[in-house]
């Protein structure tokens, strides 16, 4: 899996250009990589190749995304290579026809490179690789459903039912209005599910059906067409007139618009058709992300470290790799904008990557505003139309800039300029699941050495990866020097120097593969715009605060703090980690928690909106129940609520500052399209004076009108079970204290805390990011964890606890006998139970210094029944 040279396969780059043409014998047959399971012929690592016949009057290339029959069903697969004649051990009426063609020249040579290499980096099937890249529903296959015929089912029917999968699976189908579901899903959810879909089916309570293939296709409108003025044809005054609203119109409208200006009807219409005045066909509709209008934006004057920035980044020609470390406010968005301009008059395009969605419609404004109409977004949150159309936009080679979240990194973009990772340190780039548990940035960076362009890295707070990745260690205040080309605030620590004219790095370049030949540059915007100063943090001892008898979530500097906002008529941030009312729900008199039946967590308590039942919520699985007047267990009426999440928050603000305005945003209140930049445009235009929110704040957002940020419990983000739990916490504390002061108003920030001693809070409070990261890497460097060292996750999964632990134990002892790699493990996950399936995880951990002799995949995965579900994580950055 790691290799120093990717051999990259020739298929589709030898045969791109070849066609299957009508008429012709050549080429009839070709080989094509099904979405599905089986073998045919071999092509790398368990994947199958499959021969079908062309029909005659279907144009086929490789790269080409084709519907073809497989088995009883309809699969999406890809053209891979024709062949002159069918396999010798292939029978001629044993091969079937090519159904369609659903999309032309998709996959180029460089792009089948990068495809190649995710899937064998990330150990993941190529055609999963491909279905990922591709957007929802293109590459797909017909499925197996099993649904309720609700009107043969009595009364009490589940106690008829001796089998326990069967009482399961009419339990699960019984509880959504449809009853319908997919084998697939319930076979994860359903230990025998065949012997108990069987006893349904006899009884008659179930049926099965196939579901066929769907994909995503253009959307298209009738449209009205002037193309006579009617003047020699001889027509009756009514018509005369709707020609004259349709040439007053400038000779074009849409059929339902047309309609109703003129009054009339589709059968007046088709009689001026026939007599050649109007043309009504079908036009295509494009489907995008509509943003409002915008005044367009003017490129804003730099100071001289953005100057120094944008300058090193417009000389550089072909790959290399640039950390933009800016402190926040520091505009680092303007350097993109104005790197970006000059590209798309030469007619390539830009890739911008942010970590969440919640981020893109301000970014996307500034981008629109500058760049007008050639700024696409490309998102989870979109229709599927809109994902298909934005996708296929991309194709047609035009200069653009693409916006979007990790799944952006396989933009299809032919003339591809510049990428850039915004917020890079951000762990909502990586992918845990489903398979391929990618990082956006390790597949940025093979994606601009394969485009031959810039990568730039932009963050106040680096990700340690990036900071050693790019040979920088912390400096010294009183050190700046610029080494040939390369400017850097400190000299190369020992333990990253950096690639010099093609030179490698001492950090295991060899063993990702990822720089090439390119260099490493790191460019610091060390000052906000217009010199505005970081705001001061003051760090509260919630301690004190307790002995001093402030019982209130709000210290008495932050309850100030509010009061003198809402007589100044500022605006603030208030951010908690946790989203929710309560953290779990207690009994006080026999101590019972209430907890999520099919995961090993406690309940979290929902207050959706004023009288509304009260709901307990659990934040794995999403199961939900209404909260009990009495104990479960004891019956005593007594339950009380601990912890704190939004709603308590917004609750107490409201009993304590009834006059402030308030608006909470988490994930919550922004599962709507839209609704991110709804409430984001009625905080920036005054309608509320609070915006209280989770992690989602701390993300890039540019609020200059925030005069404070207060953290309500900075405690719940240290000292977790993860040894980047102090990284993730300086990294969330100093972005979110990053949104005060960014305007012409002084900001002012406010850490409640528990434990005022821990580094990190020290860290935070003078806004020392070089401290932190040199304290933080000597410990990552002695227990060796990255970036000194490599680690690879295996995540088992199963609904029988027994058989996965000892699964986990087979594949931990033999992976014993390697001495190359050390093995933790097998252990529990932190959470043991999820979505009522047992999780155990074995951590493999490397130095990077030599390639190890890394285990056969295929045979750790022969040691998994098939109940058994193991997923290989590669780099995790949550091994909780």
């Amino acid at each position: 899996m790691y290799i120093n040279d990717v051999k990259l396969s020739p298929l589709l780059v030898a045969q791109a250009s070849e066609s299957y043409q009508s008429g012709t014998t050549l080429n009839r047959w070709v080989q094509v990589l099904v979405d599905c399971p089986g073998a045919s012929t071999e092509l790398e690592k368990g994947e199958k190749l499959y021969t079908y016949c062309l029909p005659a009057k279907l144009e086929v290339k490789p790269g080409d995304i084709l519907s073809v029959p497989f088995g009883f069903q309809q699969v999406g697969g890809v053209a891979i290579r024709f062949l002159p004649k069918p396999p010798a051990d292939l029978a001629l009426e044993e091969i079937r026809e090519v159904e369609d063609v659903i999309q032309k020249d998709f996959i180029g040579d460089s792009y089948f490179t990068l495809l190649e290499r995710v899937s064998e980096y990330y150990y993941t099937q190529l055609i999963q690789v491909i279905r990922m890249a591709l957007p929802p529903g293109l590459l797909g296959r017909s499925q197996h459903r099993i649904r309720l015929k609700r009107e043969n089912i009595p009364n009490g029917a589940i106690e008829f039912l001796g089998s326990t999968a069967a009482r399961q699976i009419l339990k699960i189908l019984q509880s959504q209005v449809d009853g319908d579901y997919s084998f697939k899903f319930l076979k994860r959810q359903v230990q025998g599910f065949d012997y108990g879909k069987k006893q349904l089916l006899k009884r008659n309570w179930a049926e099965t059906y196939v579901e066929l293939l769907r994909h995503s296709q253009p959307q298209t409108k009738p449209v009205v067409t002037l193309v006579a003025d009617g003047s020699y044809i001889d027509l009756n005054k009514r018509q005369r007139e709707i020609l004259k609203v349709l040439r007053d119109c400038g000779g074009e409208l849409w059929l339902n618009e047309f309609l109703q200006i003129c009054k009339t009807t589709t059968p007046t219409l088709k009689g001026l058709e026939q007599k050649g005045c109007i043309v009504i066909e079908e036009r295509e509709v494009l489907r995008r992300e509509q943003g409002p209008a915008l005044a367009k934006d003017q490129p804003k004057s730099l100071n001289a470290a953005q100057a120094s920035a944008l300058a090193t980044i417009q000389t550089l020609d072909g790959f290399a790799e640039v950390l933009l470390h800016g402190v926040t406010g520091s505009g680092k968005t303007e350097v993109y904008l104005q790197a970006i301009a000059p590209l798309l008059k030469v007619g390539k395009s830009a890739l911008v990557l942010v970590p969440e969605i919640g981020l893109t419609p301000q970014l996307t404004d500034r981008f629109r505003a500058r760049f007008g109409n050639k700024v696409s977004v490309y998102h989870s949150a979109l229709s599927d139309g809109e994902r298909y159309d934005t996708w296929r936009q991309m194709l047609t080679g035009e200069p653009q800039v693409v916006i979007g979240t990790r799944s952006a990194v396989f933009a299809p973009l032919p003339n591809l300029g510049l990428i850039i990772l915004d917020e890079e340190h951000d762990s909502s780039f990586k992918q845990d699941s489903p398979i391929p548990t990618y990082h956006a940035r390790t597949v940025a960076q093979w994606r601009a050495e394969l485009e031959n362009c810039p990568l730039v890295l932009g963050s106040a707070t680096p990700s340690l990866e990036s900071w050693v990745s790019v040979g920088t260690s912390p400096p010294s205040p009183l050190f700046a020097s610029r080494e040939g080309g390369q400017e850097r605030t400190s000299p190369p620590s020992p333990l990253s120097a950096s690639r010099e004219g093609g030179q490698e790095r001492n950090l295991n370049s060899s063993l990702l593969n990822q720089k090439g030949g390119g260099r490493s540059y790191y460019l610091s915007l060390p000052e906000r715009i217009n010199s505005r100063p970081l705001p001061p943090v003051e760090i509260v001892d919630m301690r004190q605060e307790l002995q001093q008898g402030n019982r209130s979530i709000f210290s008495r500097s932050l309850q100030e703090a509010l009061q003198q906002l809402q007589e100044r008529k500022q605006q603030g941030i208030l951010f908690i980690h946790r989203r929710g009312h309560s953290t779990f729900v207690s009994c006080r008199s026999c101590g019972y928690v209430l907890e999520c039946p099919y995961c090993d967590v406690s309940l979290a308590y929902h207050h959706t909106e004023e009288k509304a039942p009260e709901l307990l919520r659990c934040h794995y699985c999403n199961y939900g129940r209404s909260h009990p007047k009495f104990c479960p267990d004891c019956s005593s009426p007594y339950l009380k609520f601990f912890g704190s999440g939004t709603q308590r928050v917004t609750q107490e603000l409201a009993r304590q500052f009834p006059e402030l305005r308030l608006i909470r945003f988490d994930s919550d209140t922004t599962r709507n399209k839209g609704s991110h930049r709804t409430l984001l445009t009625q905080f920036a235009n005054g309608e509320a004076d609070l915006l209280v929110g989770t992690q989602m704040l701390t993300k890039g957002l540019d609020l200059p009108q925030v005069t404070l940020v207060g953290v309500v419990a900075a405690d719940g983000l240290l000292n977790l079970s993860d040894y980047r739990a102090s990284e993730r916490a300086f990294q969330t504390l100093t972005q979110v204290a990053g949104r005060a002061g960014r305007g012409d108003d002084p900001g002012r920030v406010i850490v409640q805390t528990y434990t005022t001693e821990h580094q990190v809070i020290a860290a935070v409070r003078s806004h020392d990011y070089h401290s932190f990261s040199q304290a933080e890497l000597e410990q990552r460097q002695a227990l060796n964890y990255p970036p000194y060292g490599r680690l690879i996750l295996l995540r088992l999964s199963s609904l029988d606890p027994i058989q996965v632990q000892n699964t986990a134990q087979i594949i931990a002892t033999t992976l014993s006998t390697e001495e190359e790699f050390e093995i933790l493990g097998p252990a529990p996950a932190s959470i043991l139970r999820v979505a009522n399936r047992y999780r155990w995880q074995i951590l493999i951990k490397f130095a990077p210094d030599a390639l190890p002799q890394l285990p056969d995949w295929e045979e750790v995965r022969s040691l998994c029944p098939s109940s058994v579900s193991l997923t290989i994580d590669v780099d995790p950055l949550n091994i909780m």
